[in-house]
């Protein structure tokens, strides 16, 4: 019995939602630069064909994941915990908890995680030390590092590099937690533990 118009339009759309989240992956693993069609099309177990019916290039396939990444809700949030009246200690805190609640939830979060920073290694305008961190993300974490050093909980050091530092650990985690068999996350103080002093014993 031949397939209804609307139950082709299904297949269509399940299938190029198989490519976008099984490229989204393979791009977290590889990067942009690393990643060819057809080893995409053999990881998802496809043929080329297939990833060209719905996407016309390399190009146009991962525009379409990184808008799936937008991390415009994860720097508004990151930026409204900058402006709270509270001690850097308890927004170093409120942050770790955040991301590490997101690793352990949501695959999703850790793929952004690993392509966004797949995209500040491959992108020349953040090849040098001084303009790596134009990401908001980095803008952000820097600021509540520094506000921290002043309050003396955070330890001393280039706010830049700490921030790196940070986000390079939650790189790493969001890493093993897509590609390994065997995932062990660090606790929310050993990730703590890299910027405070003292860790999170006061809150004060």
């Amino acid at each position: 019995m031949p397939k209804s118009k609307e139950r082709c339009q299904e297949i269509r759309e399940e299938m190029r939602e198989k490519i976008l989240h099984e490229s989204m992956l393979f791009f977290a693993r590889n990067g942009f630069a690393g990643t060819k069609i057809s080893d995409l099309s053999k990881y998802i177990g496809i043929g080329q064909g297939t990833i060209y019916a719905y996407f016309q290039s390399k190009e146009e396939l991962f525009n379409e994941i990184t808008k799936r990444i937008n991390y415009e809700q994860d720097v508004k949030e990151l930026k409204m915990l900058t402006m709270l009246p509270i001690t850097a200690k308890h927004k170093i805190h409120k942050l770790t908890e955040s991301i590490m609640k997101k690793l352990e939830n949501d695959e999703n979060y850790a793929a952004k995680v690993t392509l966004n920073t797949q995209m500040l290694f491959e992108e020349k305008e953040y090849a040098s030390v001084d303009t790596t961190y134009r990401s908001d993300l980095y803008k952000y974490t820097a600021k509540i590092i520094k506000q921290g050093q002043k309050e003396g909980s955070v330890v001393l050091g280039n706010e830049i590099k700490l921030t790196d530092y940070y986000w390079s650990i939650v790189y790493l985690y969001s890493l093993k937690k897509l590609f390994t068999a065997q995932y062990e996350s660090i606790s929310i103080q050993d990730l703590e533990r890299i910027l405070l002093k003292d860790g999170i014993k006061n809150n004060a």
